[in-house]
Formats: structure tokens, sequence, C-alpha cells
């Protein structure tokens, strides 16, 4: 590769790692193209870029960004995936991938200034989808003031019942 290609590379990927919310280096040493093809495909759909990059270029490209923090994991065959939007997302994608083969292996990964490590990173495939979190966030707000509608309308329904005994033990008189 000419310099000027591999500057303009840097360049981008620099771009693209200061806007990422999270940065996951990966080593694909053993897979070969067709599955590597299926990987990028899920990440695609999930809206996560998968690149595969030479280690002086990752070096070049995570100058002053989050993901200069993960430099000494740049070793071997390396493979970045990020995104701009769902940090779940690519975590979730990655560690499915890896358990479905054996040979991938997941090194590390950046989450706004923050050091993942493998384990961080299965925690982080394992959180329920933002829309299941905001479901459960709505069912909670929604449970303090149907409580609280319950609380106040039992006071004029126990008054009721009382009354309802009074009449029921007076007409029986």
């Amino acid at each position: 590769m000419k310099r000027d290609v591999k500057e303009k590379i840097a360049t981008e990927l620099n771009a693209s790692f200061a806007r990422a919310k999270v940065v996951i280096l990966t080593d694909y040493k053993g897979l070969n193209v067709t599955t590597l093809n299926g990987l990028r495909s899920k990440l695609r759909q999930e809206g996560v870029h998968y690149k595969v990059v030479k280690n002086t270029l990752l070096v070049r490209a995570s100058a002053q960004t989050d993901a200069a923090l993960i430099q000494d994991h740049f070793k071997g065959p390396s493979a970045v995936a990020y995104t701009e939007t769902d940090p779940v997302a690519p975590a979730r994608v990655l560690t499915a991938f890896a358990k479905e083969n054996e040979k991938f292996q997941i090194k590390a990964g950046v989450l706004n200034g923050k050091v993942l490590s493998v384990q961080d990173i299965k925690a982080l495939a394992d959180l329920p989808s933002r829309e299941v979190l905001l479901g459960k966030l709505l069912g909670v707000l929604n449970a303090v003031p149907t409580g609280l509608v319950r609380v106040l309308s039992g006071v004029p329904r126990q008054m009721l019942n009382v009354l309802t005994a009074i009449k029921d033990q007076k007409a029986a008189s």
C-alpha cells in the first residue's frame, strides 16, 4: 500500500474512532473469508463497522481518541468493530460469534473512555436491548401513580362498604 493510501485510511479511522461510542478489538486468525463476511453482514445489520487493519495503522488511527487506551492489545492479526449508535450491539454480535467459532477471539474494548476486558464485553452483551430497558422504566414510572390512585380510591370504597353494612343492618332490624 502506498503511503498516501495508508494516511487516508488512518485519518478516516481516526475520525470514526473519535465519534464511536464503543470500539472492540478482535483476533480473527484461523477464520476463512466466508466466515468473516458472515460476521461483517451480521454487524452491518446492527449498524456496526468492522475493519481488518494493520496494527501500525491502528496505532496511528487511535491517536488522540479513546481507542488509544487499548494500544497494548494491537498485536497479531487485528480487526476492529466500532459503532456510533448502540454500544451493546457489537458486543452482543461478537460474543455470539465467538461462541460459535472457537478460533475467533475478542481482545479488548473501549466504552466512553473506559477500557473493557473480555469479561466486561460479555457482560455488556448480556444487557437487554434499549427498547426492553425503556419498557421496564415505563412500567416502573407507571406503577407509582397507579398505586397512589388505588390507595386514594380505597378510602371512599371502605366508606361505602361501611355505609352499605349500616344500611343492611338497619334493614334487617
